[in-house]
């Protein structure tokens, strides 16, 4: 009895223990009961992701879509999420985008999206960020020549490469009509009769033809990039590439649906590519679309300076003489 009293007894400490230990791993230091562990997540649906790695898409950022690559798939909060690389932009911007904010790359979506092209965009940003104001405002001797100074220096200066600067020179030709330019408007008074012959529009034209000439074809990145020097020359031009009494002719001129790029001519296109470099720094662009950029920039420029006595004006008009005219 006294030995099957004690196995009893060791039986029911046993179980006790038993008990205890299954009652303190559900409980937390406290002694309150710990809730269930979660329920391991749903597979994926079974028809699979519409989108692979290295897919083109587009790419919804901050409300505008813009062309995107897949980098990576995963299936995560109930739905497909898609790690993204903005074609054109630096590898910072890649970011994750759900099922709702990636679109199929095809014709119909871009024009309904009215989709942002990498190389387009990016060169716009900068300029759309800043206020209209006169640069180049003459106050005394010192300040016009300040007026020289900020045409033609940064060019003349040694840029040090690096990631987001671009860096190209002016040919010299080219940098003596800058300076003759701007002579011709700050100091004599003197300025290029509206609209000219040929305008932006027409020289980018012109070079695109030239290139056809001589390749056979254009490329759909130059296309590109040839489009987005327009917008960016439109949206520089009454910002920074006016000197302050050149203002007056374009409040006069370009009203309305006019753009800029259809009235002035390669004077103030070539006023942009001075200012392209500190304008493009700030702009997070992919290193090989930097280089595309810069090799383009350095092209068009040769084709300026090989037509420059058909680009350029040869004379300019008195702003006395303009204002009688047009009375």
């Amino acid at each position: 009895m006294g030995s099957r009293s004690a196995e009893k007894d060791d039986s029911a400490t046993e179980t006790r223990r038993g008990s205890l230990s299954v009652t303190e791993s559900n409980t937390d230091c406290n002694g309150d009961v710990l809730p269930p562990p979660p329920p391991p997540p749903p597979p994926p649906p079974a028809d699979g992701s519409q989108f692979e790695e290295g897919d083109k898409v587009l790419a919804n950022h901050k409300g505008c879509f813009y062309e995107a690559k897949v980098l990576e798939v995963a299936y995560k909060d109930n739905e497909w999420n898609y790690y993204v690389h903005y074609i054109g932009w630096n590898k910072s911007w890649d970011e994750w985008r759900g099922h709702d904010c990636v679109l199929k790359h095809t014709e119909e979506n871009l024009e309904k999206q009215g989709v942002k092209q990498g190389i387009k965009s990016a060169m716009a940003w900068r300029v759309s960020k800043m206020k209209p104001r006169c640069p180049n405002v003459a106050r005394g001797r010192k300040r016009k020549q300040d007026s020289v100074d900020t045409v033609v220096s940064p060019m003349e200066e040694n840029l040090v490469p690096s990631d987001n600067l671009l860096t190209f020179n002016i040919p010299r030709a080219l940098r003596k009509q800058l300076t003759d330019d701007c002579e011709f408007v700050t100091q004599m008074r003197k300025l290029v009769e509206l609209p000219c012959s040929p305008n932006v529009d027409d020289i980018l034209k012109k070079y695109t033809e030239s290139k056809m000439t001589k390749h056979g074809m254009v490329s759909n990145s130059v296309e590109e990039i040839l489009k987005g020097l327009r917008c960016y020359f439109d949206n520089a031009l009454p910002v920074m590439l006016l000197y302050n009494n050149e203002r007056k002719q374009y409040e006069a001129t370009v009203s309305g649906d006019v753009s800029p790029s259809s009235v002035y001519g390669a004077e103030h296109l070539l006023r942009l590519f001075v200012k392209l470099p500190e304008l493009l720094i700030r702009v997070n662009l992919a290193e090989e679309t930097l280089k595309e950029l810069q090799d383009e920039f350095v092209d068009i420029l040769r084709f300026l300076r090989n037509n420059q006595s058909s680009l350029f004006v040869s004379t300019y008009k008195a702003v006395e003489e303009m204002e009688k005219q047009e009375n």
